[in-house]
């Protein structure tokens, strides 16, 4: 999916007047006394309440803010439409560097401003928020999820997010190898964060050679102090050049395949958690021209909010990890329809979560 910039020019076209728009709602929020400053975007709610989670960040612009809360709204529809749920797809973000203005009067603003969408929008965490915000956020909002088992909660979703992605890869590896197993191949994590370090964790399993690469080096030591057998590129640019690479996995934030990093990539595949990884439209078929195996990022990240949505009808952690499973044959039947339709798989993802949406709101 396309990204938008950040001029207001640009997000007023894409709300308006393009394909990437058509936001039922954007929100802008402020609250004075606490330093709040937030964007709550809504991008559809034909299969059910918008789901997706609050982003905390400290955006160049309050218009970059905005471009990014529209791009991951969207992409939380068609992950939301892929994964099966009864949801549409929002998400927010809170402007601003969360070490130091995050403060439990800023997450309970935040929370009143989620609670007047009277459950249209039902937030969980995302990058700079964990689930000790979502209980703060929860004291004012009842829509929210990610919460701690303590208060009512399915705890962090990063699990089952690394678990989603692991099934991708192995999905991707069968479709390509003809064999599951990633025992003996070389798999590279730029990001080993929340989910980055789980899915290190299914890697080694499996029995695959892993490299990572972080801007963190306090995460890049907890990962080769747990596991020395872990090798570490000095940064995302040598690591996707790695000679041998089989599979690259983009785990931090969005825009990681572009027109720099695309023409570099010596993997064979690229399946990794972070959203919008795409940076602009084309890049999909750029990939496709190279040979390269794309797995859409909105379909094998789903693990994550398949957890939070349980979390609405009380969680079950077997039960969503048996649904998470299944993003193995989901991303299965989306090579297989981007083989039989001629078109790149991001391209096949788009269609099949498009006609779901179509049929929902069909009278």
């Amino acid at each position: 999916m396309t990204d938008v910039t950040g001029s207001p020019d640009d997000v007023l076209h894409t709300l308006f007047r393009s394909e990437q728009g058509g936001h039922e709602q954007v929100v802008l929020c402020q609250d004075r006394a606490t330093g709040l400053k937030a964007v709550i975007a809504i991008h559809s709610t034909a299969l059910g309440p918008a789901l997706g989670g609050t982003r905390f960040y400290p955006y160049a612009s309050e218009e970059a803010a905005v471009a990014d809360a529209l791009n991951l709204a969207r992409g939380m529809s068609y992950k939301n439409a892929m994964a099966g749920l009864d949801h549409g797809g929002g998400k927010a973000v809170i402007i601003g560097d969360p070490e130091q203005i995050k403060s439990e009067e800023l997450l309970l603003a935040y929370g009143r401003f989620v609670a007047s969408l009277g459950g249209r929008y039902v937030t969980a965490c995302d990058v700079g928020t964990y689930v000790a915000d979502m209980d703060v956020v929860a004291r004012e909002c009842r829509w929210t999820t990610g919460r701690s088992p303590e208060n009512g909660g399915a705890g962090d979703s990063s699990v089952l997010t690394a678990f989603g992605v692991f099934q991708g890869m192995r999905a991707s590896a069968q479709h390509l190898w003809g064999d599951p197993s990633l025992r003996g191949r070389t798999v590279g994590v730029a990001g080993v964060g929340k989910v980055g370090r789980h899915l290190v964790e299914h890697l080694l399993e499996d029995g695959a050679r892993v490299v990572i690469a972080d801007v963190r080096q306090d995460s890049v030591g907890r990962i080769v102090d747990k596991h020395p057998s872990v090798e570490v590129a000095v940064d995302t640019e040598r690591l996707i050049r790695t000679e041998g690479l089989d599979i690259y996995a983009p785990c931090a934030l969005g825009g990681a395949l572009d027109d720099e990093s695309v023409p570099a990539l010596t993997a064979s595949i690229v399946c990794g958690a972070a959203n919008n990884q795409l940076a602009h439209q084309g890049v999909e078929k750029d990939l496709d021209d190279r040979g390269i195996l794309y797995a859409p990022d909105y379909v094998v990240n789903a693990g994550g909010v398949i957890q939070v949505a349980d979390e609405l009808h009380g969680f079950d952690f077997d039960r969503c990890k048996e649904k998470a499973a299944k993003i193995f044959d989901t991303t299965l039947a989306i090579f297989a329809r981007a083989k039989e339709d001629g078109i790149p798989p991001a391209a096949a993802a788009d269609r099949i979560a498009e006609n779901r949406m179509a049929e929902a709101r069909r009278p």
